[in-house]
């Protein structure tokens, strides 16, 4: 607030990339949703498909191009990648992973061994 005005920055009615999680950990996507709002259609259950979900980011490092291990990665059970096709250098994130389990400690082992 300025006085009694309102200030807005920058409004961002989009999805956002800490809910990536959602396209294999939800019944309902957070991208479905947000379709679903705009349509006025009514929305998806956002329960959990396992009772857990971990996602890591895929983030450039000194480690090389990340393309490189996908092979060994896609071995890993209940583990999905998205490589978004950027060109890698450090510190650009590059994709996500997601890693479903039974329980929030397997699945963040199998989302930091898939990174």
């Amino acid at each position: 607030m300025v006085g009694e005005r309102l200030v807005v920055n920058e409004l961002a009615p989009r999805v956002h990339n800490s809910g990536h999680y959602s396209i294999e950990g939800c019944v309902t996507s957070q991208f479905e949703n947000q379709l679903r709002a705009v349509l006025d259609w009514p929305l998806g259950s956002s329960q959990l498909r396992a009772p857990s979900a971990v996602m890591v980011n895929v983030v450039g490092s000194e480690a090389g191009d990340p393309t490189d291990r996908l092979p060994g990665a896609l071995l890993i059970d209940d583990v999905h990648v998205h490589l978004y096709g950027k060109s890698w250098r450090p510190g650009r994130k590059l994709g996500h992973v997601t890693a479903l389990a039974g329980d929030v400690d397997v699945a963040r082992r199998r989302a930091h061994a898939a990174v």
